[in-house]
C-alpha cells in the first residue's frame, strides 16, 4: 500500500516509530557500548567524506527551489523527455557520486516537478562507475572489463529511464515523493515559480528566506537518511565476510548470475574494496559475466544505499527503482557474459 495518507494522519504514526528507533538504539547503546561508540564513529566519519558531494547538492537544491529555477528545468523537458534521459544517463555514468551523495539534489529537483524518469535514469547510472572507479575497475580487473561496466551503467540508466517513462501516469510517478514532514517542506518553490526565476535569491527577502527554509529542510532530510544508511554501512562490514560469498557466486554455473545480483548485491560493501574482492572470485572459478552482475547490482542495490533513498520515494517508486536495478543488472550480467 503506498503512502498516501495525510500529512496529520501520519504524523503520529512516524512520532511514534521515532520513538520506538530511539529507544532501540538506547537499549543497544547499553547492551553494546563499545560497537555504538565505533559505530557512531563511522557515521561521523562517512559524512565527513560525503560532505565535499552532498553540500554543493544541498546548496544547489535551495537555489533551485527559491530561484523558480526548478519551474524552467521541468518546463525544459516537455517534448523532449527521450533526449533528456538519453543525457541523463550519460552524464550520471561519467559523473563521481552515487546514489547517496546526489540524494538533495535528486529530492529538489523531484519537488520542482522534475519529471521521474530522466531522475531514474541518473539515479541508477551514477552509482556504478566514474573516472576514478574506471581506472581502478581497468587496473584491477582489465580495460574490457572497465569499459562493459561503464556501458553497463549507461545502459541501466537508458533502460531505467526509459521504462520509467512509457508507464501510466499514476499519481506515484507524477509526485514521487513521500508525503511526510521530512520531503513535503521541501520544493516551496512554488514562491519562485509564481514569481518567474531571479537568480539572484539573496535580494528578494522573500526568497532568501524561502532559500534558508529549503537549506534547513534538506540538510534534515540528508542527515537523517544517511545517519542509518551508514550505520548498517558499518554493521554489514563487522558481520559480514566478504570471502563467503564464494561459496555463492564463485561457481560457472546457470544460477551464478542470479545469486551474484540477489545475495552479493546486499552484501555489497564498497566499490573500491570489491574490485579485488571479485577478482579473487574469479580466480576461483567465478565468471566474468557473474561477477559483472555482482558489481553493477551491489553498486545500485546495495543495503545502505538503498536505506538512504527509501524515506525519500513512495513505496511503488522506491520498489520500481530497485526491479530495474536488480533486472538491468542481470541483464548485464548475462550481456558481459555473451561478450567476454
Amino acid at each position: 500500500m503506498d503512502d498516501v495518507t495525510p500529512i496529520k494522519e501520519s504524523w503520529p504514526r512516524a512520532r511514534a516509530l521515532w520513538i520506538a528507533a530511539l529507544v532501540g538504539v538506547a537499549a543497544l547503546c547499553a547492551w553494546f557500548p563499545q560497537g555504538a561508540l565505533e559505530t557512531a564513529g563511522f557515521v561521523v566519519h562517512g559524512l565527513i567524506v560525503v560532505a565535499p558531494l552532498v553540500v554543493p547538492g544541498i546548496l544547489i537544491s535551495a537555489w533551485v527551489s527559491a530561484s523558480g529555477a526548478g519551474g524552467r528545468i521541468a518546463r525544459a523537458f516537455d517534448g523532449r523527455l527521450h533526449r533528456t534521459i538519453f543525457m541523463a544517463s550519460a552524464i550520471g555514468a561519467i559523473t563521481p557520486v552515487c546514489g547517496v551523495t546526489v540524494l538533495p539534489l535528486m529530492a529538489g529537483l523531484l519537488s520542482s516537478g522534475v519529471p521521474l524518469a530522466p531522475i531514474m535514469a541518473f539515479w541508477l547510472a551514477s552509482p556504478v562507475t566514474d573516472p576514478a572507479m574506471f581506472a581502478t575497475t581497468a587496473a584491477t580487473l582489465g580495460w574490457g572489463f572497465a569499459i562493459g561496466k561503464s556501458v553497463a551503467a549507461f545502459g541501466l540508466g537508458l533502460f531505467g529511464g526509459w521504462i520509467t517513462a512509457v508507464l501510466p501516469g499514476h499519481s506515484w510517478t507524477t509526485a514521487p515523493l513521500r508525503r511526510n514532514r521530512l520531503v513535503t517542506n521541501l520544493g516551496g518553490g512554488a514562491c519562485g515559480a509564481g514569481h518567474g526565476f531571479h537568480a539572484a535569491v539573496w535580494s528578494d527577502a522573500a526568497r532568501l528566506l524561502l532559500f534558508r527554509n529549503e537549506l534547513v529542510g534538506m540538510t534534515r532530510l540528508v542527515l537523517i537518511c544517511l545517519t542509518p544508511a551508514f550505520a548498517a554501512e558499518h554493521l554489514l562490514n563487522r558481520l559480514l565476510q566478504p570471502e563467503a560469498l564464494a561459496a555463492y557466486v564463485g561457481h560457472d554455473a546457470w544460477w551464478a548470475i542470479p545469486l551474484a545480483v540477489f545475495v552479493g548485491a546486499p552484501a555489497y560493501l564498497d566499490g573500491y574494496a570489491a574490485l579485488p574482492l571479485t577478482r579473487g572470485l574469479m580466480d576461483h572459478g567465478m565468471s566474468p559475466g557473474a561477477a559483472m552482475a555482482f558489481l553493477v547490482s551491489g553498486s545500485v542495490v546495495s543495503i545502505w544505499g538503498a536505506m538512504a533513498i527509501f524515506p525519500v520515494l513512495r513505496l511503488k517508486p522506491f520498489m520500481l527503482f530497485l526491479a530495474l536495478a536488480v533486472t538491468g543488472s542481470l541483464c548485464a550480467g548475462w550481456l558481459y557474459a555473451l561478450v567476454a
